[in-house]
C-alpha cells in the first residue's frame, strides 16, 4: 500500500477514535450527572419517631452542588420529654467517589469551626444493633463559646462502618453506569451541643435511617410501611 494511503488511513482512524471517545465521554457524564433515586425518597422519612419530632432545615443550593449527593436529609429533631435536641444530616450517593473528603473534620473546619478531637465510639440502637461511630468535637474560635458534638458513621452497601477507607479504593471510583441504588455510600451525622443528646438520638432514630437504604441483599425495608407522599420532592427540593 502506498505511504500516502497509509497516512490517510491513520488520520481517519485517529479522527474516528476521537469522535468515539467524545461521544462515550458525553454519555458517561450524562449518566454520572443524573441522580440515582432511592426506592423510598428521603423526603418521606418520618418527622415523628418515638418522642422525637423533626422539622426540615434547608441547605443552600451552592452547598448541595458542592456535596454532589444523589439525595439528602437535614432535619432538626426535638425530644420535649427528655429536653434534648439533635440535628440529623443524611447524605446518600450512588457514586461513592463523590463522598470522599466530606468528613466532619474537613467540612466543619472549612465552615469556621475548630476541631478539638475525634474518638471512636459505639452506640447500641433501639433493637440492640451495635453502631460503629466516630465522635467529633468542635468549637467556634474565640471570643465565641459555641461548641458542638458530631456523631458520624457510614452505610456502605448495607454495611455499617466509621472508616472512610472502606470506600476509598480504586474500585469505588468507577462510575455507577447502571444507576444501581444498592451500590452506594450514605453518610450519617447526628450533631448537638451535648454528647448524651447525640447518643440518645442515634439510639432512637438509627434503625429508621437504616430502613431507607438497601441492605446487603438490596432490600429496602421502608418500602413495606411508607406510603408515598403526594408532594414528593427530589434531592434539590423540587416537587415532582
Amino acid at each position: 500500500m502506498p505511504v500516502f494511503w497509509i497516512w490517510i488511513l491513520a488520520v481517519l482512524l485517529l479522527v474516528s477514535s476521537g469522535i468515539t471517545y467524545r461521544v462515550l465521554a458525553s454519555r458517561l457524564k450524562l449518566v454520572v450527572d443524573v441522580p440515582v433515586e432511592l426506592p423510598v425518597p428521603l423526603s418521606d422519612f418520618p418527622k415523628k419517631i418515638g418522642q422525637w419530632v423533626g422539622e426540615d432545615v434547608p441547605i443552600p443550593p451552592n452547598i448541595q452542588r458542592a456535596a454532589g449527593n444523589d439525595a439528602f436529609l437535614n432535619r432538626l429533631f426535638i425530644n420535649k420529654l427528655s429536653n434534648q435536641w439533635a440535628n440529623i444530616y443524611i447524605a446518600y450517593t450512588a457514586h461513592p467517589r463523590t463522598m470522599l473528603g466530606h468528613r466532619p473534620q474537613i467540612c466543619y473546619v472549612a465552615g469556621g469551626w475548630v476541631h478539638e478531637g475525634t474518638e471512636p465510639a459505639n452506640v447500641t440502637s433501639s433493637i440492640g444493633r451495635e453502631l460503629p461511630c466516630l465522635l467529633h468535637r468542635f468549637r467556634r474560635p474565640s471570643p465565641e463559646t459555641e461548641e458542638t458534638v458530631v456523631l458520624n458513621f457510614y452505610i456502605v452497601n448495607g454495611q455499617l462502618t466509621s472508616d472512610e477507607r472502606v470506600f476509598s479504593g480504586v474500585g469505588w471510583r468507577t462510575p455507577n453506569i447502571d444507576g444501581n441504588p444498592a451500590r452506594y455510600v450514605t453518610q450519617v451525622q447526628i450533631s448537638s451541643v451535648f454528647e448524651n443528646s447525640v447518643r440518645s438520638a442515634a439510639k432512637d432514630i438509627s434503625e429508621r435511617i437504616l430502613d431507607f437504604f438497601p441492605d446487603e441483599n438490596g432490600k429496602v425495608r421502608a418500602v413495606e410501611y411508607v406510603e408515598p407522599s403526594s408532594d414528593v420532592q427530589n434531592s434539590n427540593g423540587v416537587q415532582k
